[in-house]
């Protein structure tokens, strides 16, 4: 199936609407030029960060979480899956609309991200990273909860699709994007955004950590895999890629390019420095410019999103200086 077929410009714009209107109160989050930062990068293109980690719940995936929730049931029984920052959107919007909620984790992903996503009135429950959705399934049979996937769903991708026309609105013909890339929601939802936004000359570049490259090998495949991830990146590695996700970027995104945990520390300190906090998750895709991963940006108009803030002061430490 054709992704031209899966997800439509009008579908984006209306799930901007959606979004913006939303009762969850999405942000317009800043998009700032490097040089009005303090960041010490040497870069040979105009690079301009998307502070998503000012997002409400400190990441994009409230965008999504929007509008899924803006086309689902009211007062709902949902279940999801999530290491982390999708759960805690999930959680918000459950007890702002009064749903209620189920939140099933990886054991591997920090025990302060649980607390925080229980303390909106949702059920977490953790189990091994193998088990997630043998969890979810019995959720839906035995409780008769509806499953809300964290990645995988239309209504969620379109939702993260206003991030990209947001970009629009500022720089309308931006010549590189860089989004880092887990299940692929995030990157699906900008590529079509920017694509279909007559920007067909603009370039969408994925980043995944090298430990959770389920995208890339999709790429190669020529389908969506499986494999058995890890990263310091929890939120960037699901076990699977997803099936429309994975069709959307065949078509609209240009390369998926690897970063290794450790560039990753790296980017997270870097940015820390200079004052602005961004977990493992949401640095991807810096790290991938200052690994001068990508291709061809000399005096480039270039834009990397930083996806998520979600990091604790216990995982902080963990860094180098």
């Amino acid at each position: 199936m054709e992704s031209g077929k899966v997800i439509s410009l009008e579908m984006l714009k209306e799930a901007r609407e959606t979004v913006m209107s939303s009762p969850l109160r999405v942000v317009k989050t800043p998009l700032i030029p490097l040089h009005q930062t303090t960041l010490p990068l040497n870069v040979e293109c105009n690079l301009y960060i998307k502070m998503e980690n000012m997002q409400r719940t400190g990441s994009f995936k409230i965008r999504g979480v929007a509008n899924q929730f803006a086309r689902r049931p009211k007062g709902g029984h949902f279940v999801t899956m999530s290491a982390g920052n999708y759960g805690k959107a999930f959680a918000y919007a459950s007890q702002l609309y009064g749903c209620r909620g189920k939140v099933v984790m990886p054991e591997t992903a920090p025990s302060s991200r649980s607390s925080v996503i229980a303390s909106f009135g949702v059920e977490v429950e953790r189990v091994p990273t193998t088990s997630l959705l043998n969890a979810v399934d019995r959720c839906v049979r035995e409780d008769n909860m509806l499953f809300l996937h964290s990645y995988d769903d239309i209504d969620l991708i379109a939702g993260h699709g206003s991030l990209g026309l947001e970009i629009l609105e500022t720089i309308p013909n931006p010549d590189v994007i860089v989004v880092c890339c887990g299940g692929g929601g995030l990157l699906a939802g900008v590529a079509a955004a920017i694509k279909l936004s007559n920007c067909g000359n603009t370039k969408i570049y994925g980043v995944e950590p090298e430990g959770a490259c389920t995208m890339f090998k999709s790429f190669l495949e020529k389908k969506p895999v499986s494999m058995d991830t890890k990263s310091i990146a929890a939120g960037l590695a699901p076990p699977v890629a997803g099936q429309l996700t994975y069709e959307i970027c065949r078509q609209h995104v240009e390369e998926v390019v690897l970063v290794t945990d450790e560039e990753i520390k790296a980017a997270v300190s870097a940015l820390y420095k200079a004052g602005i906090v961004v977990e493992p998750s949401g640095a991807a895709a810096f790290a991938a410019i200052t690994e001068k991963r990508i291709p061809d940006i000399k005096g480039k108009n270039v834009i990397v999103v930083i996806s998520g803030g979600n990091i604790g002061k216990d995982e902080l430490q963990n860094f180098p200086d």
